[in-house]
């Protein structure tokens, strides 16, 4: 008994690409450091990668961050709802794409927390970092730029409490009314010694240490003015608490005129909590991208067994003096690579790669400002081209011929002059090739470059189905398409003896 059968579709050659980036977006990043994802600037208006300024750094500690970086305002951290916003959008920005301009007419933006933010809940706040970028129009007396309004209650008394940032003098001052409980004043005030000066932009911070009860205030990261909130009055003694009472709405802006970019509210004084430009050589505060750069790396890409990447294409905006490198390497094996094995190789966009080829490619790219932080590269769209090793076809005739307790499967040679060899596959249920009985071995055996063989051990009176495919002569791994399938039913009587 046999059983004909045909090739129905043939595999043609074809040289190969993957997009990172462009249409698709960059969900193919495994991680990321020092970067940000940027809507509308790439070509076509793809989403791109660029180094992150202060206005994309978020961490477990960022209570509020307002980037000013659209024109629509809000909370990147959604812990705070914008009641109200007469700010304008301005694209002369310290930090990011934009800045908010007020004009000291209407009142800025009035926010309202939730239960998990500082100014949204009562009670013991701990440390705490509030931070700024200003470029004052004029910084004449008593305008506001921070101001938070509220009252701590009890069953014995009832206290006003205020925490505001406005100028006097040129300069900024913080008043704390009735905050660190304990503490012998009812009022702190920290005042700035360094002149603001109009159009020109600063960086201010407040913050507050539990640890060693120190109130700090500083501009461009020198401190103006430090006081500790304990109960001596110094450094050592125990730390009066801040400590807040009703939950009452923040307002910024809201007696000021000029722009300010990047506010934050973080819990903790960390360094990480925010841009602590001192901990970086080299860094002033000033620079709009962190000199170190930033990097992506891609996830696993799997393609097939001897695929061969052989360039790379970049859509990218480079700025005079910035950087992107790019470093690839593949393999077999994924799940035993690490940070530096395989090696990473680095090649340049539009250069013929050698030497790179596996079952699966990964990219990493790095990104690199100017020496002085004002330009960051962009990245839009990664193209990597690559040829793969193609699926020989597999065989155009194939046949069984039962016998006792055997089945003898012919098939023709492949057409394709890539096949090596071939392997025949087996089992007793159409297109499930699960064999375990035959004795040259379980589905699929590999015969070599020959076009028979007989399995035996096959149990008589039960139907087998086969197929056949070829193998790669470059990588046996590299195996095509099964042939159609043919059956037969060994039986006792098919005997020769």
């Amino acid at each position: 008994m046999f059983v004909c059968a045909s090739v129905s579709s043939i595999v043609n050659a074809v040289p190969k690409k993957l997009v990172l980036g462009g249409e698709k977006g960059w969900g193919d990043v495994k991680s990321m450091e020092g970067l940000a994802r940027v809507k509308g600037v790439g070509r076509f208006g793809y989403e791109s990668l660029q180094l992150v300024t202060s206005t994309q750094e978020i961490n477990d500690d960022t209570d509020l961050l307002l980037t000013f970086d659209d024109a629509s305002v809000r909370d990147s951290i959604g812990h705070y709802e914008v009641i109200s916003c007469n700010l304008s959008h301005s694209s002369d920005a310290v930090r990011g794409r934009g800045a908010a301009l007020s004009r000291g007419v209407e009142k800025g933006i009035t926010l309202k927390g939730d239960k998990n933010s500082i100014f949204g809940s009562t009670g013991l706040v701990g440390s705490f970092k509030i931070e700024f970028w200003l470029c004052p129009s004029l910084a004449e007396n008593g305008e506001t730029v921070f101001s938070w309004r509220s009252s701590l209650n009890s069953s014995v008394y009832s206290k006003y409490q205020m925490i505001t940032a406005s100028f006097s003098s040129n300069h900024l001052e913080w008043k704390f009314n009735n905050i660190f409980t304990g503490y012998e004043k009812d009022e702190v005030v920290l005042g700035g010694t360094s002149t603001t000066v109009p159009k020109k932009w600063s960086r201010h911070t407040v913050s507050f240490d539990q640890d060693t009860g120190a109130l700090e205030y500083s501009v461009d990261g020198r401190t103006e003015c430090i006081k500790f909130m304990t109960e001596t009055g110094h450094e050592n003694g125990t730390v009066c608490e801040p400590s807040l009472g009703v939950a009452a709405k923040i307002e910024i802006c809201s007696q000021y005129s000029g722009k300010i970019d990047n506010f934050r509210i973080d819990r903790g004084v960390s360094a990480k909590s925010s841009d602590c430009y001192a901990c970086v050589p080299g860094q002033t505060g000033n620079e709009r991208f962190k000199v170190d750069g930033g990097y992506f790396v891609s996830k696993f890409i799997p393609v097939s067994h001897s695929a061969v990447l052989d360039s790379i294409k970049a859509e990218m905006k480079v700025p005079s003096q910035t950087d992107v490198k790019f470093y690839v390497r593949a393999g077999d094996d994924c799940y035993a690579w690490d940070d530096n094995f395989p090696e990473w190789k680095e090649v340049v966009p539009g250069e013929k790669i050698e030497g790179v080829q596996g079952l699966y490619f990964q990219i990493m790219g790095q990104l690199l400002p100017d020496g002085g932080g004002a330009n960051s590269p962009r990245l839009s769209e990664l193209v990597l081209s690559y040829t793969e090793q193609d699926d020989p076809l597999p065989p155009f005739m194939i046949y069984a011929e039962p016998g006792n307790g055997s089945v003898t499967v012919t098939w023709s040679n492949s057409v394709d002059d890539s096949a090596g060899g071939y392997y025949v596959y087996y089992g007793n249920r159409p297109g499930e090739y699960l064999g375990m009985v035959a004795v040259e071995g379980p589905s699929p055996v590999k015969v070599g470059n020959k076009t028979s063989v007989t399995l035996n051990g096959l149990r008589n009176g039960t139907i087998y189905y086969f197929a056949v495919s070829a193998y790669s002569k470059v990588d046996e791994r590299i195996c095509g398409e099964l042939s159609k399938e043919v059956y037969a039913r060994p039986s006792a009587r098919l005997s020769t003896n």
